[in-house]
C-alpha cells in the first residue's frame, strides 16, 4: 500500500466486504488436505470471526462510523495478526478488495489517534529512532558480524569510503543476533567467491523500518524510508541484495511508493540463483538430504512490486463496481517462490518435499506484524502448526530464508521436532559449494 493512504481511503472496501469467510482459508481449489486448509494464523487459534480479515474490516468500518470506540479489545484483535497477507490472496480469488492494505491503514489510524500501538511495541519503535535497529543495541554493534571478513578480505568494500555496484544489506536481525550471524557472513563470502563487486555499510547500515510500517507508525516509516532511498541513491549502487525477507519485502513492495529508487532490490536467494545460471557459482558437492521449504511471507506474497493506481470507482447497474482506469492487483503470484526451489533442485543429492500450503498460499510462521513481541504464545502456536505440516513431509530438515521465520520456527522445533533440523537456504548453498557439511 501507499503509506500515505488513510483508513478513509479504504471506506468503500470496508463497506463492500460481505463477510464470506473466504479470507480464513486458502482458495478452496488449492486445498489438498482439510487439516491444512486454513491460511490465517489468527482465526486458526481464536476461532472467532472478529480475528479474521473480514472481522477486522467490519471493526474498522464501525470505528470510522462512530459505532464503536478504540479500546483494549479492539487493539487485541488488530494486533493479534501477523499481517502475513494470506487473507489478501484468498480474498482476491473471489473479490477485488484490499483487506491487507485496510488492516495496515487501520493500525496507522490507531497510532495517529494515539490509541496504538501496544505497550510491547514501544521499545521497538524507540530503538529504531535511537539506535537505527530493532534490538536496542548501540549503533556500532551493527557491523560486528563482518568485522573479521572486512579486515581480512580487501575485496569487501566499505561503501562509506569507496564505491561498489552491489550493496549487501544484512539487516538488523541477521547482523545483531549471534545465532544468525553466520547467514550474512556466509552470504557475503559466496558473493565474493562469485566475483561480485560488493560493499557493505557496517555500523552505518540503517534499519529498513519494516517493523514501523507493520506496527502502524507510518509517519516514521515514511521519514526513514525516504532517508534510506536517498542514501542508496547517493551511493551510486546498482543493486541492493539482502538476506532478510522483511528488509526485501518492504524495499520491494513499500519503498517505491515513497520516493524514486535508482537501484534494484533483490533477495539473496534470487541473486544466488542468477549467479548459478551465469556459471559464477558452482554447486558440485552432494547434499544427501530430504528437505522441505517454508515460504516466508515477506519473500513471497508481500514482496510483490508496488503498483500505483490513481483512478476512480464506478458502479454499473448499481451493483457491479468497476475501476477506471482498470486497477492492477497484487495477488501474491509475483513473489519470490521459484528461485529458492530452482537452487535446491540444482544441488546434487538434495530432495525437496513440498508441504500442502506453499508459495502464495503458504501458512505464516506467526512471527511478523509485531506478534512475536506482543503475543509470543500466539506466535509460537502458529509456528507449531507450520512445523506439524513440515513433519508430515518426512523431511529431515526445514529450510527457509528469513531470520524471523528461523527464530520462531526454531522455537517450535525445539519443543519436539521428531529429529527435524532447521536450516537457512544459505547453509545448503555453502555446503553444495564445498564449504561444509550438514549431513
Amino acid at each position: 500500500m501507499d503509506p500515505r493512504h488513510t483508513l478513509e481511503d479504504y471506506l468503500n472496501d470496508l463497506k463492500r466486504c460481505c463477510h464470506c469467510s473466504m479470507c480464513k482459508f486458502i482458495p478452496l481449489i488449492q486445498i489438498k488436505n482439510s487439516r491444512y486448509s486454513q491460511v490465517c494464523p489468527a482465526i486458526s487459534q481464536k476461532h472467532f470471526h472478529a480475528f479474521c480479515a473480514g472481522g477486522k474490516m467490519h471493526a474498522a468500518l464501525a470505528l470510522l462510523e462512530g459505532r464503536i470506540e478504540a479500546n483494549q479489545d479492539l487493539l487485541d484483535v488488530v494486533y493479534q495478526c501477523s499481517t502475513c497477507g494470506g487473507c489478501d490472496v484468498s480474498c482476491k480469488h473471489n473479490r477485488d478488495l484490499e483487506p491487507l492494505e485496510a488492516l495496515f491503514a487501520l493500525r496507522a489510524h490507531l497510532v495517529r489517534e494515539g490509541v496504538g500501538p501496544l505497550p510491547e511495541h514501544e521499545p521497538i519503535l524507540k530503538s529504531m529512532r535511537n539506535y537505527d535497529n530493532v534490538w536496542q543495541q548501540p549503533r556500532h554493534m551493527k557491523g560486528r558480524w563482518a568485522k573479521d571478513i572486512s579486515v581480512k578480505d580487501p575485496r569487501v568494500k566499505d561503501l562509506t569510503k569507496e564505491s561498489a555496484k552491489v550493496l549487501y544489506f544484512a539487516g538488523c536481525t541477521f547482523s545483531l543476533q549471534p545465532d544468525l550471524m553466520r547467514v550474512p557472513l556466509d552470504t557475503l563470502g559466496i558473493l565474493l567467491e562469485a566475483g561480485v563487486d560488493v560493499g557493505i555499510l557496517g555500523s552505518d547500515e540503517p534499519c529498513c523500518a519494516s517493523p514501523a510500517f507493520t506496527i502502524g507508525d507510518h509517519d516514521f516509516f515514511m521519514e526513514k524510508a525516504a532517508a534510506n532511498i536517498r542514501m542508496f541513491n547517493d551511493l551510486g549502487i546498482k543493486k541492493v541484495v539482502t538476506s532478510c525477507a522483511g528488509c526485501f519485502g518492504v524495499m520491494s513492495g513499500k519503498y517505491p511508493a515513497v520516493e524514486k529508487m535508482d537501484f534494484e532490490v533483490m533477495h539473496a536467494v534470487s541473486y544466488i540463483e542468477e549467479l548459478i545460471r551465469e556459471g559464477r557459482i558452482k554447486l558440485t558437492e552432494p547434499v544427501r538430504m530430504k528437505v522441505t521449504y517454508h515460504d516466508p511471507c515477506h519473500l513471497g506474497r508481500q514482496s510483490e512490486p508496488y503498483i500505483p493506481w490513481d483512478g476512480k470507482e464506478e458502479k454499473v447497474l448499481n451493483s457491479v463496481v468497476i475501476h477506471e482506469p482498470p486497477k492492477k492487483y497484487r495477488r501474491g503470484t509475483l513473489g519470490v517462490y521459484e528461485a529458492p526451489r530452482a537452487v535446491m533442485r540444482a544441488i546434487p543429492g538434495l530432495e525437496l518435499a513440498e508441504m500442502h500450503r506453499i508459495r502464495e498460499y503458504a501458512f505464516c510462521c506467526g512471527s511478523g506484524g509485531g506478534v512475536k513481541t506482543a503475543f509470543p504464545t500466539f506466535a509460537l502456536n502458529a509456528a507449531k502448526e507450520r512445523v506439524s505440516e513440515a513433519l508430515e513431509t518426512g523431511a529431515e530438515a526445514l529450510v527457509t530464508a528469513c531470520p524471523w521465520c528461523e527464530a520462531n520456527l526454531g522455537e517450535a522445533l525445539a519443543e519436539g521436532n521428531g529429529g527435524m533440523r532447521l536450516l537457512d537456504f544459505i547453509d545448503l548453498v555453502k555446503t553444495a559449494m564445498g564449504g561444509g557439511s550438514h549431513e
